[in-house]
């Protein structure tokens, strides 16, 4: 493997192969107790976070040591912000779930080259299913082709989100699953943004908004959805960054209208609807 330029599928034969180390590491680990710790009040971290995000990060660093790493318990590592290329991981998405035993979490690696996405590997331990797309490539699940719903009736949809862990007080989501739940087939929250994003990009999800979410939580299912054939912006309709104030992501056919309805939302709100980052 090329320790620099690489073709999108060498980086993803990497992403895939990070991946699934680290989701080997949350299997073996999932009926095991747990050893929690907290970071702050509320945000719980496991040894098992730890373990697949050490395995994840030298394993990439093997293969790419020029390359910057944004990882969720360890920072940075490798070159400095302005690297050409950029790892965003979250070695295990969904800890609470993991510590509660409730199997719903992942493990997320998305790959950005100048800011934009590049590739993106998801593995669910639980399921062992392998969610991957690369730029331009396609979004696939296990190697077969997925393609987001063709719901086009928010009424007729099917959506999903989630409520932060640090300032939940302060945050406005409340109002918005209030109004989503009574114009929709109904709003999950499942507590892992990776996986809801893969939901989003197999159709199962038909849309799907979250505030304060971290690089690491949507740099590899972004991609999926818009690779999907779906469309990933902030509230506003811009291109989604990540670690932007919010996110909203769609099959594209209910985009405009889930849109419309949070700018709606943020208006009959004025007091209660701006967030305040963590």
């Amino acid at each position: 493997m090329s320790k620099g330029e690489a073709a999108p599928s060498d980086f993803l034969e990497v992403a895939v192969e990070a991946a699934r180390k680290g989701g080997a590491i949350v299997a073996e680990a999932m009926d095991r107790p747990k050893n929690v710790a907290y970071k702050t009040e509320v945000d719980l971290v496991t040894e098992t976070d730890k373990k697949s995000e050490a395995a994840i990060v030298e394993c990439l660093r093997k293969h790419f040591p020029l390359h910057a790493t944004v990882a969720e318990e360890g920072g940075v590592s490798g070159p400095d912000s302005t690297a050409k290329y950029k790892w965003y991981v979250d070695p295990l998405d969904g800890t609470t779930n993991f510590a509660h035993g409730y199997p719903v979490f992942a493990v997320s690696i998305g790959l950005f080259e100048d800011g934009q996405p590049l590739v993106g590997a998801i593995c669910n331990p639980v399921t062992r299913d392998m969610f991957t797309a690369t730029c331009g490539g396609g979004a696939f699940r296990n190697e077969n082709r997925i393609h987001v719903s063709k719901v086009d009736k928010l009424a007729k949809s099917l959506l999903a989100t989630g409520f932060p862990t640090y300032k939940r007080v302060h945050n406005p989501n409340i109002h918005y699953y209030w109004e989503f739940t009574l114009r929709s087939h109904g709003v999950r929250r499942a507590g892992a943004a990776a996986l809801d994003l893969c939901s989003v990009a197999c159709g199962h999800f038909d849309g799907f908004w979250e505030f304060g979410l971290k690089p690491w939580d949507t740099a590899a299912g972004m991609l999926l959805v818009q690779e999907a054939g779906g469309i990933v912006s902030d509230f506003t309709g811009q291109p989604y960054t990540p670690g932007g104030r919010e996110i909203l992501a769609s099959n594209g056919l209910i985009h405009e209208e889930m849109r419309e309805l949070a700018s709606q939302i943020a208006a009959m709100k004025p007091n209660n609807a701006t967030f305040v980052p963590g």
